[in-house]
């Protein structure tokens, strides 16, 4: 197993988020994380990406499954239809909703533990 995890500036993701996924073309598990100036933010985020790839490829779903998902409800919010302060893993439609959401709540944890407040950290992700 390899994984190379990287924070890039927000403007370089391959689309509107904070943390994305995907295995290059040596099978090298390739994580981005926004850069929020707070490593412990990014920790957090990288965390709960290897955490749902894991899941989610453990379950047979694919990155492009969840990509192809993931554009599809971005495609959905420019066009007023889902919460600008929503997230596509949340959605019940979302095919790795139960590994977006267990991920979530490592995420939280690590918020808790660490001493910093969650509401902070979510106004950051989402001022990105």
């Amino acid at each position: 197993m390899e994984i190379h995890i990287k924070t890039i500036p927000h403007s370089d993701q391959r689309y509107p988020t904070c943390g994305d996924y995907w295995y290059d073309d040596l099978g090298v598990l390739q994580v981005r994380v926004s850069d929020m100036g707070n490593k412990m933010y990014e920790t957090m985020v990288a965390v709960h990406e290897v955490i749902e790839e894991a899941l989610a490829s453990h379950r047979g779903l694919t990155e492009p499954e969840i990509m192809a998902f993931d554009q599809y409800y971005e495609m959905r919010r420019a066009q007023g239809l889902v919460p600008e302060d929503s997230e596509p893993g949340f959605d019940n439609n979302a095919p790795y909703l139960r590994e977006h959401t267990l991920s979530s709540a490592v995420e939280m944890m690590m918020c808790a533990h660490a001493g910093l407040s969650w509401n902070d950290y979510d106004r950051t992700v989402m001022n990105l």
